[in-house]
């Protein structure tokens, strides 16, 4: 598998700023964290679906690379409650 980004599913309902779960940026929650494979030929683009089939429009792609922390999860940590379990099996094998 090539680079994986990670994407922000986010709730529709307008959520408080003090909510460890807001990104920055944005007055949505995340309501699950996501695995995308990126787009071919751009590294730093996801390509149109997750690795557990949803489609990518919609959702939110931060900085956070798990390329960037091979020592941890393929999530960022305060996001382990919010990691897509479909994702998880497939970053797992």
């Amino acid at each position: 598998m090539g680079e994986v980004l990670i994407v922000y599913e986010l709730d529709k309902a307008v959520t408080t700023r003090d909510s460890p779960r807001v990104p920055r940026g944005t007055d949505r929650a995340v309501r699950r964290v996501h695995a995308a494979p990126a787009a071919p030929g751009t590294p730093t683009a996801t390509g149109p679906r997750t690795l557990c089939g949803k489609d990518t429009f919609a959702m939110e792609t931060p900085s956070w690379k798990p390329s960037e922390h091979p020592e941890g999860p393929w999530y960022p940590e305060e996001y382990a409650s919010a990691a897509c379990p479909d994702c998880d099996a497939v970053m797992e094998a």
